[in-house]
């Protein structure tokens, strides 16, 4: 009896657990899409925010890792409970590092002089990387929460079009800077935007990754039990 209702606990703890690490993935996309309206409106207010709301996303960060912690002293799991409380603690380490990218775009925005030049923009496909990015991460966020890896298998196509753009753009700079100098400035800043999507794109991955080794464990065990 005290063995059922131990595990019965143990999947409620469980359940919490992959409805918070949602619920911050869910405050990391909101960080991403907000740094792109304030760096390509030079909104200063909007990027204050970004700043604050990091360290909401830093607390829940903490709050996901103590409950691991919890789980792991009072349940001592086991097989896919296991292999999902240690996916979880790496997957909020990869959300945070999301959460940290989109802060440092806001940080650019007091630095712009000028209103970004469209052209360069749509040279560099850099409102085309943003969507991906955000993209990318609605379906890790649908995904996780329905443990759905066909849907998380799709953002690494979406990863590799973000490499490609990333490698193109400084050969784009380049040859844009030969006849626009005025915008050298600008177009360190969008290189440097455009790193961080990338890397975003990287995290992004990992969790997928994540997900991937979490769900398939758990059917490959279930399918061996039948």
């Amino acid at each position: 009896m005290d063995k059922n209702n131990n595990m019965t606990q143990l999947e409620s703890n469980l359940k919490g657990l992959k409805e918070s690490t949602v619920e911050m993935i869910t405050l990391a996309k909101i960080q991403l899409q907000r740094s792109k309206t304030a760096f390509l409106e030079k909104n200063e207010d909007l990027a204050e925010e970004i700043f604050l709301s990091e360290k909401h996303l830093n607390n829940f960060e903490l709050k996901i890792d103590r409950d691991c912690e919890n789980i792991f002293a009072l349940h001592n799991p086991v097989a896919s409970d296991l292999r999902l409380v240690i996916a979880i603690l790496k997957v909020i380490s990869d959300v945070e590092r999301i959460g940290d990218h989109a802060e440092g775009i806001a940080g650019y925005v007091s630095q712009i002089e000028n209103e970004i030049d469209k052209k360069l923009l749509i040279k560099l496909r850099f409102n085309e990387m943003y969507e991906m990015s955000l993209k990318m991460l609605d379906m890790i966020e649908e995904s996780f929460g329905n443990e759905d890896v066909n849907l998380a298998r799709k953002v690494f196509k979406l990863d590799k079009s973000l490499n490609e753009i990333k490698l193109a753009a400084p050969d784009v700079i380049s040859d844009y800077l030969q006849t626009n100098p005025q915008v050298t400035k600008q177009a360190l800043f969008l290189f440097s935007t455009i790193r961080k999507l990338e890397r975003v794109g990287d995290l992004i991955k990992n969790i997928a990754e994540q997900l991937i080794f979490y769900t398939e464990a758990k059917v490959v065990r279930h399918r061996s039990k039948k």
